[in-house]
């Protein structure tokens, strides 16, 4: 892990809703709602560190937002 997120009330808020929403999708399992979780996140590493290869070849050792896409979670 690179750095620790502390977020702020509001933004805690917003974590916790998406995490009970996801929670329940797993019919209230937390333990599998988490492994899917790190697997998702696996994913996405993987998508990040082949954008970041990619712009390092080109010479750029940086991943603006606009390299990134939106990912929803059904």
């Amino acid at each position: 892990m690179d750095h620790i997120v502390t977020p702020d009330s509001r933004q805690e808020a917003a974590l916790q809703a998406v995490a009970d929403q996801f929670i329940a999708q797993h019919k209230g399992d937390a333990v599998k709602a988490l492994k899917e979780m790190i697997v998702l996140n696996g994913h996405l590493q993987d998508r990040l560190d082949a954008v970041e290869g990619a712009r390092r070849a080109r010479g750029s050792s940086t991943i603006s937002s606009s390299t990134c896409e939106v990912v929803e979670f059904p």
